[in-house]
Formats: structure tokens, sequence, C-alpha cells
């Protein structure tokens, strides 16, 4: 039996007519989306069922040849390089029936919890195709339940590192290498269950594609792998040649580094267009830190991809991409993390800090297309034991948020969607996680003014609460950012609001814990809020239509009070009931007048005084971001000068330049 990877080569004149590859590409789309349904229907973890995960079809080559339409957009940017790893390590002695799984972030992939599974494909003997079905297990064991850990500084600490391992050998199921790292698990009988729904979804397309193969013979499938690759790459290629050439660089920012305390950490990046090809250079970026929030190269790789295609969606996405997007990671930096330094946290921390800052430059590049800021991913998860029904059974309790997106060209940003780390995530129903955990659900709504001010509102971010039931030996853990590094706006738009998750609030035992932490313990009776952030604003706020002003207020998503900070719109509540608001539009006049006047002062404040005027209760916590870009540890209530300094620089930029 031939094992080899290579491939018959065809000939020029064997290349597909217009019909039948549109017919294949559409047909490989549809495959993917096939493994992606297996999925939602077997997998035994609500975090999967809730669509984190993600599938595509490699080449023999492991090169990616299709994604599905829901696919999380971190993940597709890294199958490639997954598929690759295990070529690297097999090559040679890769069957018929074997299936391998893998992990590692320091091979392509993403974090601990993102498992993939790898399914080669065989046809008469020769290795076509690579299934590969990508879930994030809600456990990988280490330090932490749910195995966020945010104060790890290594990935000893964030779970079981799984490189490239064959888990069924030319057919035979390896239970004994399973049970080896289940075992090392969180309810490990619903990883195993996670794992046979990912085998059986890769067996689903493995069926298809050979049936395929049947159809239209193994030489016109091997012509359709390579020219669904080559299709993507003329499109993306033509499209950067309509572009002009040139260099754009931006900054965002990382909280912190608990290691260092107050100051932001930079991520730079420059991109540059020359003809046909894209180029990313993020030399200049921090050195890695001394938490989870960094990222190691092939989720860089993946932002840096998601980032350029939010701009291009009429271009499919595949392999044929990368080869006009490059990316330049500069080595032991928070953007190209070495093994064994701690990533688990990178979704949260450099990913979405990498596809923001593209987004600015392509707003400058593609005005049209414009978009400022979207709000953090987060995640809280909280485990233990589940003493409901007289039992005493372990329970994850693991939940993300929508949150809302940055102000666009011609309109606000959108609410309460999925974080722009993979708009295909679902919010997870409140019934579903109230049956599975002992926690209640005892608030979920949209904040009012979370969306930060601009011609174009950003979204606007929500706010959920929680009550712990019955249960014990339980912690808490947070996985988030920008409490600091606040949302921004673009082209004179204004923040947003900072993350952070607080314990018994209104209590007297009130916490804030941030928008980082791990381990909290916490106990039946226990309460707990955390916002998302809004979308950052977009133009001037100044130059919002005052009636659009008034919507906002009748819908709750602007109250009257920071309709005049921020907008400078006097309204009147007529009868709050009845939706009956008016406006004074010459009090608005003096308003803007009086706003236009004083901003660019505001933001020179001196901070320890902005701090003073504070916790007097002259301003609120918007008041200190919005008016005076001040940052502040909200623990402590005391400024934090080198972050304020560097977050004011960011708002002259971005919001300051713009104005008036």
């Amino acid at each position: 039996m031939n094992n080899s990877t290579e491939l018959t080569k065809p000939k020029f004149d064997e290349r597909l007519d217009p019909v039948t590859f549109e017919v294949l590409k559409n047909g490989f789309i549809n495959l993917v989306d096939q493994m992606a349904e297996q999925i939602l229907r077997t997998c035994y973890s609500f975090v999967i069922y809730n669509r984190d995960f993600s599938c595509a079809m490699c080449d023999a080559e492991g090169n990616t040849i299709m994604q599905g339409t829901q696919d999380i957009s971190v993940h597709v940017g890294t199958l490639h390089l997954t598929a690759k790893a295990v070529l690297e390590d097999f090559k040679g002695d890769i069957h018929p029936g074997d299936v391998f799984l893998v992990n590692d972030p320091y091979r392509g992939g993403t974090h601990f919890n993102d498992t993939r599974v790898l399914l080669p494909v065989f046809y008469n003997g020769q290795l076509i195709s690579f299934m590969q079905t990508n879930g994030h297990w809600a456990d990988m064991g280490g330090s932490t339940p749910g195995s966020f850990d945010v104060n790890a500084k290594d990935h000893f600490g964030e779970g079981v590192r799984i490189p490239p391992v064959r888990i069924y050998s030319k057919g035979e199921y390896l239970e004994d290498v399973v049970s080896l790292i289940v075992s090392n698990m969180r309810i490990p009988e619903e990883r195993v269950g996670d794992l046979r729904a990912q085998v059986e979804a890769a067996k689903t397309g493995e069926r298809q594609l050979i049936d395929l193969v049947e159809k239209y013979g193994l030489e016109t499938m091997l012509v359709a792998f390579d020219e669904v690759q080559r299709y993507v790459e003329r499109l993306a290629k033509a499209k950067v040649k309509s572009l002009p050439n040139g260099t754009w660089e931006t900054v965002d920012y990382i909280d912190m580094d608990p290691e260092i305390g107050d100051g932001l950490i930079p991520i730079k990046v420059k991109m540059t267009i020359t003809d046909e090809e894209i180029l990313y250079d993020l030399n200049g970026s921090h050195p890695y830190i001394g938490c989870f929030l960094n990222s190691g190269f092939g989720a860089s790789l993946s932002a840096a991809y998601a980032g350029t295609k939010t701009f291009f969606p009429e271009i499919p996405l595949n392999s044929g991409f990368y080869e006009v997007v490059k990316v330049e990671l500069p080595e032991n930096s928070v953007v190209n993390a070495p093994e064994p330094i701690a990533v688990t946290g990178f979704c949260s921390g450099a990913y979405e800090k990498i596809m923001n800052a593209c987004f600015e430059l392509w707003s400058t590049i593609m005005p049209e297309r414009a978009i400022a800021c979207s709000f953090n991913l987060e995640y809280l998860l909280i485990g233990g034991n589940d003493s409901r029904h007289g039992q005493d059974n372990y329970f994850m309790w693991y939940d993300w948020m929508a949150g809302g997106h940055g102000g666009r060209s011609d309109r606000d940003g959108v609410n309460a969607l999925s974080p722009v780390f993979g708009v295909g995530l679902s919010v997870q129903p409140c019934e579903g996680q109230e049956r599975l955990s002992p926690v209640l659900t005892t608030k979920h709504e949209i904040i009012t003014d979370s969306g930060g001010p601009g011609k174009y509102r950003g979204g606007c971010g929500v706010e959920k609460g929680g009550t712990l039931t019955e249960l014990n030996n339980t912690v808490m853990s947070y996985c988030c950012d920008r409490s600091r590094s606040v949302t921004w706006g673009i082209k004179g738009g204004l923040p947003s609001y900072p993350h952070g998750a607080w314990l018994n609030p209104g209590k007297e035992n009130e916490e804030f814990l941030g928008a980082i932490f791990s381990n909290v313990k916490v106990k039946s009776g226990d309460s707990f809020i955390r916002p998302s952030a809004g979308g950052g604003g977009l133009g001037d706020p100044l130059e919002r239509n005052p009636e659009a002003v008034l919507e906002d207020v009748m819908d709750e998503y602007v109250s009257v009070e920071r309709a005049e900070k921020d907008y400078g719109v006097i309204i009147e509540e007529v009868d709050k009931n009845l939706d009956q608001f008016e406006i004074d539009y010459e009090a608005t006049e003096l308003s803007r007048e009086f706003i236009r006047n004083n901003r660019k002062q505001w933001l020179e404040e001196e901070p320890k005084y902005v701090e003073q005027l504070f916790n007097k209760g002259e301003i609120d916590k918007l008041d200190v971001i919005r008016r005076y870009g001040v940052v502040m540890n909200y623990k402590t209530n005391k400024v934090l000068l080198e972050s304020t300094k560097q977050f004011r620089d960011t708002m002259q930029k971005r919001s300051f330049a713009y104005w008036s």
C-alpha cells in the first residue's frame, strides 16, 4: 500500500471547466458544513454545542481547501498549521483508519482548549486529504477549572499539552492513549464524548469526499483542490492590486503585565501594501508578559488573516488567501511567545488587539467599510461540586457574553453581538446553563450608555448577573481585558466602557475583582455581575444628528444625562412611560459649543485632579474615560499615571485630531 503524501500532478490541459469548478467549490463548503452539523448534534459539551468549534478540509500537504460557513475565525486561520504539524511528525507513517489528536499552541494551534482531530483520507491507497474538526474542550486540566489560570507563567499550569498523537491506528481505537490524556482533565467522560463527536464528524467529511471522488474521478478532484486555492489567491491579489501601495501603522494595548503593574502593553502593527501582497510587521511589540494573555505565532497569524478578511467579505478563505497576506512576528514577544510561556488567554489578550488594529488600518484605506474598535472577548468560569438533587457531581459553568461592535462608516455599531474573535459563537441560553449547573441567571440586559459616542455610535454592551445556588468546593475565574485599554473610537469617536467583574454587588462584602483573576473561592448564595463593553464611536459625537440621539434615549441606549455630556444634546423628559421626550434645540447649540470649546482642555487635565473629582463623586466613570482620558484602578480608585499617558496618546490620535 502506498502511504506517500505525493500527489499526482495534473496536466495543464486537464484543468476544470467553470461549471464543474463551481459545483465542486460549493460541494466542498457543503461537505465541511455537514461535518459541523454532525458535531452540533453529537457533542457532549455545552461549550461546543454553542458553536465554539470549527471544521476544515485540507489537502494532502496540509493546506486548507475549504472552511465552513459559521466557523470561528481564530480557528480556521490555524488549521492548516495543525495539519502540517501532523505531516511533519508522521510523514511516511500515515495509514487508512488513522486519526490524530493535537492541541499544541506552539505547533501552530491557538490554546490548549482548542483540540483538533485530524483524519487522513485515502483513495486507492493514496493520501488525498485531511478532514479536521476543532472543538473548544471545556477543561484541559491544569491548576484551574476550565484551564484559564491568569497566574500561570508557563503551560504546565494550563492543562494537558497534546503534540500530534495517534488515537486510532489503522481503524483501531487506542483507548489507553485517550485514557492517559483525558484522565488529566476534569469531567473526562465529557471530553471523550466530544472527542468521539469530532471523530464521527471527520468521518462524515471523509464519506462525502469519497462520494465526490467516485463521481468526478480522482484527477478531477485533485485539480479542484488546487484550483479552489488558486481561485482565492487570484481574487485576493486582484483586490490588493486595486488598492494604493503604501505603509500604515498603529498600536493597540493589552491592559498590563501583572509583574509590572501600571503600564499598557503595546502591540504594534505596521501594514504595507505592495502590488499583490499585504505584509503585516509586528516588530516593536512588547516582549511576552507574565500572564496568559500572550499569543503563540499561529494565533497571531490567524488574527492578521481574520482582521484582513473582515474587509474582504466577498473572498472565500483558504490557503490561497495566505499566499497574499504575510505576517512578520518578532520572537519572544507578546505576539509570538515561545514554549513554555503561558498563552491560554491569547483570545482576550493579543489576538483581538491585532484584529482591531487591522480594522483601524483598513478603515483608513477603505473608509466606506470603516469600523471602530469592538468589545473584548471574555470568559467567566465557575467550577466545583454541584450539590443539587442530593448529589455531588463536578460541574463547569463556562460562559461568554455578547457585546457591542464599533461604529461604522455610515451607521451605528451592532448591539449585543458575538465577539470579532468568532461571530459564529452563539450566546449560551440561560435555561440550558441553569439545568446543567447550580448558577441562576438573575440579569441579562443591554447596558445604557455603554456604546462609545460618535457621529455613529458604537453598539451597546450587555450586563449579565447570577447567583450561586447549591454547590461546594467551588472557584471562579475570569479571562478578559480592556479594563484599562478601554475600547476606543476612531475619526473623532469616543471610548466605550471598561470591562471587569464584581462579586456580591450591592452587599457589604462587595468586591471588584477586575478583568482577569483565577481561583477566587465562592460559596452558595454569592452573586456576581459583569458588563461587556460596547463598541467605540466613529466620528465626532457633536456631529451626530440630535434626532438620532433622541431615538437612542427613547430606546434606552443612551441616558438623558449622557446625551448632554457626550453629544451636547439637551433632552427634556415629558413622560418616560409613554416615550415622550423633547429636544431643546437652542440649549443644544449652546451645550455643543461649550463642549467644543473645552474638550481639548479636559483631555489635558492633571490626572490626579481627575482622581479627586471622581472620588468626591463630582464626576463618574464615563466622565473619567471619555472626557478626561484617564485610566484608573477601580479596585483602589487610584489613577494609573503611565497607563493614562499611553491611553491619552491614542485618544489624541484617534479622537482629538479629528475635532474641529
